[in-house]
């Protein structure tokens, strides 16, 4: 079995976490998909190569190794519904985030394997992030969580038209200290890329269990449109001019992350 995340320790506070990224599928479960999700078309593609850069800056960086249709790392493992009155896959997706079949047979997973599969991949991950963020917290006083995300930039089952750019998202203002969320907000309204804050993706299951402000862990979400890095068109192909264009931005988002809490102590 392949490693089920990859970690890289850093030097701030800061740990960008990258939990939809992973590719891997057991054989057995992989035997079973349809042939469109073996293309894994819901994967946040590339995005732990257009973050390398936060190595640079000093961030830890915990990125999946394992396919969300696996086990989603952004579910809470009792399975609750994220978004109310929204579509959305579960823990453990039926569907592609089109509506289409997963598996061939849709035949419903018992709940021995349900439990297996959160035991052997979902638990890993989550005990490595705890640590880390209890680990920053120690070292430094305080810990910043930033989770990477991307999606295509249409999927109509999901959302109308298509999405802006960037998508920050900070659980309505309570992963995060004001200061944080308005600092970033500012960054991503500024320059030539669309944006929204809390909009239709307000931050999964990792931002809100671990964004605890009052207790020195921060945390928010960001989902980029794919169509900022990606050539879309071409089944998830990296297209290097884009990103070129785009690490900037993230790079500035992230340096205001880190410095935010430590502005604002120097103004009071």
């Amino acid at each position: 079995m392949a490693d089920l995340f990859s970690f890289h320790s850093g030097s701030t506070p800061l740990l960008v976490s990258v939990p939809h990224a992973g590719t891997n599928v057991p054989d057995k479960i992989f035997g079973r998909f349809t042939s469109a999700a073996k293309k894994l078309p819901d994967t946040d593609w590339h995005v732990t190569r257009l973050y390398e850069f936060a190595k640079e800056m000093g961030a830890s960086v915990l990125s999946a190794n394992y396919s969300r249709y696996v086990v989603d790392l952004n579910r809470a493992p009792d399975d609750k519904q994220l978004y109310e009155q929204q579509t959305s896959t579960g823990l453990i997706p039926m569907t592609l985030f089109d509506g289409s079949p997963l598996y061939v047979d849709q035949e419903p997973l018992s709940e021995e394997d349900k439990q297996d599969r959160i035991d052997t991949y979902w638990r890993p991950y989550h005990s490595k992030l705890s640590e880390v963020l209890t680990q920053l917290k120690e070292t430094h006083g305080y810990a910043l969580l930033y989770d990477a995300h991307s999606i295509a930039s249409r999927v109509p089952n999901l959302f109308k038209g298509k999405l802006p750019d960037l998508n920050l998202g900070t659980a309505n203002a309570e992963s995060c200290a004001q200061e944080i969320g308005y600092a970033i907000a500012q960054v991503i309204r500024s320059g030539e890329f669309t944006s929204t804050i809390n909009g239709r993706f307000v931050g999964g299951y990792i931002t809100r269990y671990y964004g605890k402000p009052a207790k020195d862990i921060h945390a928010v979400q960001m989902e980029l449109a794919q169509s900022t890095y990606l050539n879309e068109e071409e089944e998830y192909a990296y297209n290097e001019e884009k990103a070129e264009k785009l690490t900037p931005k993230l790079r500035e988002v992230l340096t205001v992350y880190l410095g935010a809490l430590t502005q604002n102590k120097k103004a009071n």
